[in-house]
């Protein structure tokens, strides 16, 4: 798991399939089946988990970003596009 960003208004984080933890030689039991983002909405205190095309689609983003460098606005405003499709409350953080 490794943190991409924080803002007042949204967290994302990375989560990647059978991570090995710190200190561990091998993963020990599989916690997700495919690479993901989580995308946390704070303002509503909802997440969105994208993972297959979604987590591809938003990689490219990210990609993006890295030679662009946007503006914070511009970050969150494509991160609030994301975050419409947020379902699931935050439970524990």
């Amino acid at each position: 798991m490794h943190m991409l960003y924080d803002s007042e208004s949204f967290a994302v984080v990375r989560m990647q399939a059978n991570a090995v933890a710190e200190g561990d030689a091998a993963p020990v039991t599989p916690m997700l089946e495919r690479n993901g983002f989580e995308i946390v909405d704070k303002r509503s205190g909802k997440e969105v988990y994208l993972d297959g095309s979604w987590a591809e689609f938003f990689q490219q983003q990210i990609t993006a970003w890295q030679h662009t460098t946007p503006t914070q606005e511009e970050v969150e405003d494509t991160l609030g596009q994301y975050a419409e499709l947020a379902q699931n409350p935050v439970l524990m953080h």
